[in-house]
């Protein structure tokens, strides 16, 4: 897979997920049993997680 295949992929992911928490269709938690998500921030942290498991090139939160 070529770098900017991946990077589209990943764009593609976050794209999703991020429609997915506008709708209110986010859920958190393992097969989403965690309940909806309400928080933005919580959103963007999903979305950049699945985003790296779908190959993207997305380093690592290193703000801690």
């Amino acid at each position: 897979m070529t770098k900017k295949t991946a990077v589209a992929k990943g764009q593609r992911k976050v794209h999703k997920v991020m429609k997915e928490f506008k709708e209110g269709e986010l859920k958190s938690g393992p097969d989403g049993k965690g309940g909806p998500v309400t928080s933005r921030k919580q959103a963007v942290a999903i979305a950049l997680s699945e985003a790296r498991k779908a190959g993207a090139p997305i380093p690592e939160n290193h703000s801690r």
